[in-house]
């Protein structure tokens, strides 16, 4: 098979799993396989409100309003710039206002569409039902600073959390005790009206406190948890004042901490995850078996630095290629997870990115297998690349047109390197976001 060939059939497998977790026909088969909560909704005596944040948001939000439609009193969901369209039409309906903002560095105008939300919700009835949508990028997206902090000091603390390779679990940890509205507030805000939170899930494992920081969720973390992160990365010098102030206040125990598990306004919030990593795995696996591989799905808890996993995605390779693996060839294993990149350099790219241009590395030589990375919801990093492939003549195309890989590495600059060889995954926002997939492919 050659390499055009090799790409095409892991496009194939990419589709298939993008596919699965469409948002709107996620949406759509969680309320079918709920026609109870459909006949509440419409029979409900109060206003039904729609709010949400993240990159799936705008499908979500067309879903429930070819559903519900007029039954929807209003409601505003924000997404990330860009990813407003379903279909190619901005998908406003006449109930729920769709509002773009940055994503992963916040801004005015998430600040603003979170003013909105809470301004909807903020008057809710023990007659209400409020139907919460969210997705991936959802923290950066429902932005709106706690007292005393300023957006500028939340921009400055993400970029600082960036720059330093923070997990998502610890990143949300901060944002919550940052926040007017993460962490259980936004749940907070709504009642005592019902609230069912529909979820996209984009992070490893699913938990629910850490997906876009919970804002309908009660928070297991504490002000003491968030400190020792920012300590961990030895942030606590070059934090914005106001951010180490409110910090240091809830620590110790001066201001109030987010709602915990048990508080009774949870009581009247539920919650469904409707799509996820895991979902998106399967799918890949089926594809690659209806194509005639042998598949196999072995985890969707990838965590770590980049460039690191992307040295085991190249040894998984050669256990494949020289019979060491699960799977006999033609073969397929597929991953998913989120990782992590330490910024050391100046160059332009993405986790995923990273790791693949790292597997390229190690697998440089080994022919005979396909390495993709990819983020599901089209983007990586600050970059208009999905992904990448790499393979064992990865390194050698590079080579001939002057481009040494290590190098590349060293300053993170994944996307200039396979820039030339047109081994980036461009796909545009898919619109939906449930992590990354990872496929070995072996002939």
């Amino acid at each position: 098979m050659t390499a055009a060939n090799q790409r095409q059939l892991a496009r194939q497998i990419i589709k298939a799993a993008l596919k699965a977790v469409d948002p709107a026909q996620a949406v759509a088969d969680y309320f079918q396989a709920n026609p109870q909560l459909v006949t509440q909704i419409n029979d409900s005596p109060g206003k039904v409100l729609v709010v949400g944040a993240g990159k799936a948001g705008a499908p979500m939000a067309a879903a429930v309003s070819e559903i519900f439609g007029d039954k929807i009193e209003a409601g505003r969901v924000v997404v990330k710039y860009g990813h407003s369209a379903v279909d190619g039409d901005k998908a406003d309906s006449t109930r729920v206002r769709i509002s773009e903002a940055g994503h992963p560095i916040p801004d005015q105008a998430g600040l603003e569409a979170a003013r909105s939300i809470v301004q909807l919700l903020e008057n809710s009835s023990s007659k209400d039902i409020v139907l919460c949508l969210i997705s991936g990028g959802g923290s950066a997206l429902l932005t709106l600073p706690a007292d005393g902090v300023s957006l500028g000091d939340l921009q400055a603390t993400t970029e600082m959390l960036l720059a330093a390779g923070a997990t998502i679990n610890e990143f949300n940890t901060i944002r919550k005790h940052l926040s007017a509205v993460k962490g259980g507030r936004l749940a907070q805000i709504a009642a005592p009206a019902t609230v069912h939170t529909l979820i996209l899930s984009d992070v490893v494992g699913d938990p629910l406190p850490v997906i876009a920081s919970g804002p309908t969720v009660p928070d297991p973390t504490t002000f003491a948890e968030a400190w020792n992160i920012i300590q961990h990365y030895q942030l606590q010098d070059r934090l914005p004042e106001p951010v180490r102030h409110r910090l240091q206040q809830g620590r110790a125990g001066e201001i109030p901490d987010t709602p915990k598990p048990g508080d009774a306004l949870f009581e009247r919030v539920h919650h469904a995850i409707i799509g996820s990593n895991r979902i998106a795995a399967r799918a890949a696996v089926e594809a690659a078996q209806r194509a005639g591989l042998n598949a196999q799905l072995l985890t969707t808890f990838v965590e770590g630095e980049a460039r690191e996993i992307g040295k085991l995605l190249a040894g998984l390779a050669k256990g494949l290629l020289v019979d060491e693996g699960p799977l006999q060839r033609p073969a397929c294993l597929v991953l998913g997870g989120e990782t992590t990149v330490t910024l050391k350099g100046d160059g332009k790219g993405g986790r995923n990115q990273e790791m693949a241009l790292a597997a390229a590395i190690a697998l440089a030589g080994w022919h005979g297998t396909l390495i993709v990375c990819l983020g599901t919801d089209g983007t990586d990093g600050p970059t208009d690349a999905a992904g990448a492939f790499a393979d064992g003549a990865t390194v050698a195309r590079a080579q001939a047109l002057g481009l040494n890989g290590l190098s590349f590495l060293k300053r993170n600059d994944a996307y200039n390197f396979f820039e030339p060889l047109d081994d980036l995954i461009i796909t545009g926002p898919t619109q939906t976001n449930v992590n990354d997939l990872y496929l070995i492919l072996v002939w």
